[in-house]
């Protein structure tokens, strides 16, 4: 890491300005109506495809166009500095693509991807569903099957998925489904599901503490039949994956690979971190100025210890926070990680968005606590980011084991 740097360039501090213009012009206005009515907020992510930041180019450029790995961070930082439920719904199709991208072909990437994201004129969604009713952080018990039918050169798939953002109303869904149960987490494999798809249908949708402006749902699978080139990989390359893990299970000393839902995780997780910075910066930022107006005892509130110490350890958690999620950007980008930095950019992240939002709310007092002030969103917003793409104490675990060597159960 010796040539590492966090100094943003010309290009990076540009595309920061314009994201976070967009997100105040854009986002912020509408934030508290979309939350309320938690509906998809499509015309937002209209106006997101209009001016260029909802779509295939963006991505491309931020990921692949980027040496540094800082772009899309630095992106989605102030993204949900304007709002995370918004944020998610135009972020929300890049687990998609991320899961075509981690395990497709070069060929499945040119037709899929872009069909995640649409055109200006025609925006669309993708979903990636991998959770399920009785399967969230244990990855390895996925229920939901895929089937070959060697006649048809067709797989079969049935389950149920829950908790996937955009769930059931997205046009692409990437869903990550066993073939072999006896091999669990490495007897699975991702599979594209093309729009109009039949048998595919949206469960229950959910009613959540917060990110509602985000679309949450089960999505059900009912003998939805999708053609062998929908197998992300290839079935060769699913055949010898399969190979390797029953070998594994008769000699551990091989190794099986890893698991697609893991994978996308992986590359995913510092992005997922600089949203959950973006929250704590809106919430500290407001108490910030809050304290400094706010008058008791002939004086602002921050001139008081009590508060001043407050934002003191705010401003100190949500830099640390981030340059945890620039460090593991930057080596996703540029080697690999060592002891699992990804993981440790989304523990610290998490875990800042909720202290911090709490204490925005505690600093504001009896206004921090109702819906006229926006902290208490923010807090709402906040949890999920224990939460999801891996828990908290997921993450510890990842870590742990990596600083160990040592299979942490």
């Amino acid at each position: 890491m010796s040539d590492i740097s966090f100094q943003l360039n010309e290009d990076q501090l540009t595309i920061q300005k314009w994201v976070h213009d967009f997100a105040e012009e854009t986002i912020r206005p509408v934030a508290a109506e979309w939350d309320e009515r938690e509906e998809f907020p499509m015309p937002v992510v209209e106006e997101a495809a209009r001016v260029g930041l909802y779509g295939l180019d963006f991505m491309s450029n931020a990921l692949l166009g980027d040496p540094t790995g800082l772009t899309l961070p630095v992106a989605t930082e102030e993204l949900f500095w304007g709002d995370a439920g918004i944020g998610l719904a135009i972020m929300g199709s890049g687990l998609a693509a991320a899961g075509i991208m981690g395990n497709g072909t070069p060929e499945q990437l040119t037709e899929w991807v872009p069909q995640c994201y649409g055109t200006p004129d025609k925006v669309q969604l993708g979903a990636f569903c991998v959770s399920e009713p009785d399967a969230g952080s244990d990855v390895s018990s996925l229920r939901t099957k895929a089937v070959y039918d060697e006649a048809k050169d067709e797989w079969v798939i049935n389950g149920t998925k829950a908790w996937i953002t955009n769930g059931g109303i997205a046009d692409v869904h990437v869903v990550v489904a066993t073939v072999d149960p006896e091999l669990r987490g490495r007897g699975q494999a991702s599979f594209v599901v093309p729009p109009g798809t039949p048998g595919l249908s949206q469960g229950q949708k959910y009613s959540k503490l917060g990110i509602r402006a985000s679309h949450t749902a089960e999505v059900v699978f009912d003998d939805v039949r999708v053609p062998g080139s929908c197998l992300l990989g290839g079935k060769d390359k699913l055949d010898e994956k399969l190979a390797r893990a029953r070998e594994a299970l008769r000699n551990p000393e091989v190794h099986s690979g890893k698991q697609p839902a893991m994978s996308t995780f992986e590359a995913t997780r510092p992005a997922v971190a600089a949203q959950a910075v973006g929250v704590a910066r809106a919430a500290y930022e407001y108490a910030l100025e809050y304290a400094t107006e706010r008058m008791a005892f002939g004086k602002p509130i921050a001139t008081h210890q009590g508060i001043g110490f407050m934002l003191a350890d705010m401003a100190t958690e949500i830099d640390a926070a981030r340059l945890l999620v620039w460090r593991a950007a930057w080596l996703s980008r540029n080697g690999t990680y060592k002891n699992a930095e990804g993981s440790m950019s989304k523990l610290k992240a998490g875990r800042t968005a909720v202290w911090v939002t709490e204490r925005a709310i505690q600093i504001l007092g009896g206004y921090g606590y109702v819906k006229e002030y926006p902290v208490e969103r923010w807090h709402r917003d906040s949890k999920i980011y224990d939460i999801f793409e891996g828990t908290e104490q997921i993450q510890q675990l990842v870590i742990s084991r990596a600083i160990t060597g040592l299979r942490v159960e």
